[in-house]
């Protein structure tokens, strides 16, 4: 194969390495996508972003996420945010459509440089999140140190919502390993650690499934004020602080949530085929 081109982007230190393979496809097994995701001896990044060509007739493309542990992830705003960016300095098209593994999503690029996604409707069905058994998912019996009973959300992706007072006083990096792979989740979970300043103020931090602890999760971001306006806690629409920087998510009341925040391209460069293991 020679030299590879990618594309580095990132959604407030949410970071991916673009493939587009539109014209071209490139096999890539689980440990090739660990290579190009290690910090130390590949490009680096939380993401593997595959652009391939879309099954969809509205679709401009197809999205596939690989996690950098190698596993396949259904949804992913930021990097939703980044391709539809792409796209849109494409064509010159404001609208763009995505198709992902969990559907088709819509996006528009704002005039103040910002990118507006529906991330489609909310899902609370414990068979929906999944979970292994059924419960009600506003109220999980669930508990591990400080932390207990979750909201689980799917947001494209299964999502495990805890409310606290400070986030930074909880041990995420210990603690979420552990609830990620609980036996509750038969396919793993990303894990929210949510405080609520006021009904339109939510601090987050995010344990992303197959990744770890993530400077920003836009469906993680969708998922919190999802959870927080089913407790009580917040308005349809509010600010999400996370590590990296600020999103905005609104939940409609046609049940779409709707997630707006900055794309942003970090570098463009080529990697030689050796890199990948096969």
């Amino acid at each position: 194969m020679g030299k590879v081109p990618f594309i580095k982007m990132h959604g407030l230190g949410n970071d991916f390495v673009v493939l587009d393979l539109r014209r071209g496809a490139i096999a890539l097994a689980a440990a090739d996508v660990r290579a190009l995701a290690n910090r130390r001896t590949g490009i680096g990044c939380d993401q593997l972003i595959l652009l391939e060509p879309p099954r969809h007739p509205a679709a401009q493309t197809l999205m596939r996420i690989r996690n950098a542990d190698g596993g396949e992830a259904e949804a992913c705003g930021n990097a939703t945010r980044c391709v539809a960016d792409l796209l849109h300095r494409e064509s010159g098209d404001p609208r763009v459509r995505i198709e992902t593994v969990a559907g088709l999503l819509e996006a528009e690029a704002r005039p103040d440089g910002s990118i507006a996604v529906d991330m489609g409707p909310a899902r609370f069905g414990w068979r929906e999140i999944p979970l292994a058994r059924a419960a009600d998912t506003d109220r999980i019996d669930l508990a591990l140190g400080p932390l207990s009973a979750p909201v689980c959300t799917n947001i494209g992706n299964p999502h495990a919502t805890f409310f606290v007072d400070e986030v930074e006083a909880i041990d995420l990096a210990a603690l979420g390993p552990v609830l990620e792979h609980h036996a509750l989740f038969p396919q793993g979970a990303n894990i929210g650690i949510a405080a609520i300043r006021d009904g339109r103020s939510i601090r987050l931090r995010v344990w992303e499934r197959g990744v770890g602890i993530t400077l920003a999760c836009g469906t993680g971001a969708c998922a919190a004020l999802v959870a927080a306006h089913r407790r009580g806690l917040a308005e349809r629409s509010a600010a999400i602080e996370l590590d990296g920087g600020w999103l905005d998510v609104a939940w409609r009341e046609d049940g779409h949530v709707i997630m707006t925040g900055p794309a942003a391209t970090s570098f463009e460069g080529t990697f030689d085929a050796d890199l990948l293991a096969g």
